[in-house]
């Protein structure tokens, strides 16, 4: 086998490789937020769903919410083809909502195929309003069932540890950031000096644009008129000649 056919057998196999190592990575059930899930803000986030079966379509998707971190507010977008029911649970500990007490909040979502399917080869997102996330844990973890008209159920249960390799099956995580003063568009007095910063931070920018144009212009116009002195000498001596 010479230099070449070697070359290119190796770049055909770290392809494959790639290509295999990318499906086996990504082909799970996911949760990723809509911009920025903040700690003790509320946040749209996104249940990607992806076909894994060549034979089967998915019929199903329920999704559990993390009784150690419960939220008050969870309302699920509508998706075409898909119904969708959110059950409540009693909490263990009352939560303190805007001053008010709730002793129950929502505990599983379900997303059932009424007209629509994920078929093979394709994907599906869920989206979802969730608040108010908690403002002590640094992740949640959504234990997820994903169910096939063949009657299959894959439990994407298991939660990943740092530094340990990525479970066979393992349970859609979301990662929060940092708290922000403004959980819920609050926030007034920093928004208008924000505001106000901006609008002079327009105004500077207008002003360099005008200055800019009058530089522009300035030397546009000295061209110009270093070319209508040029053209009158020319014109003269050649009446001259």
């Amino acid at each position: 086998m010479n230099v070449s056919s070697r070359i290119a057998l190796a770049s055909g196999v770290a392809v494959s490789s790639v290509v295999l190592l990318s499906g086996t990575a990504f082909a799970h059930v996911s949760v990723q937020p809509q911009g920025e899930a903040a700690k003790g803000g509320y946040a749209t986030v996104n249940f990607k769903v992806p076909n894994e079966r060549d034979n089967a379509s998915t019929v199903k998707l329920e999704v559990t919410l993390p009784a150690d971190a419960p939220m008050a507010s969870v309302m699920p977008q509508p998706v075409p083809g898909w119904t969708v029911t959110v059950e409540k649970a009693k909490l263990a500990k009352p939560l303190d909502v805007h001053g008010k007490q709730i002793t129950e909040a929502p505990s599983k979502i379900t997303w059932t195929a009424a007209g629509s399917k994920i078929g093979p080869g394709q994907f599906q997102q869920f989206p979802v309003s969730l608040g108010k996330l908690p403002e002590s844990a640094d992740k949640l973890v959504f234990k997820a069932l994903q169910t096939y008209d063949n009657k299959e159920v894959v439990r994407w249960i298991e939660e990943p540890k740092d530094g340990a390799p990525e479970p066979e099956t393992p349970a859609p995580v979301l990662t929060l950031s940092a708290a922000k003063d403004d959980h819920h568009g609050g926030g007034g007095t920093a928004a208008k000096a924000g505001d106000k910063d901006h609008g002079t931070e327009e105004k500077a920018a207008a002003t360099d644009s005008t200055d800019t144009t009058a530089r522009v212009l300035g030397v546009v116009g000295i061209v110009v008129g270093a070319a209508g002195v040029a053209f009158g000498v020319l014109a003269g001596r050649r009446r001259s000649a």
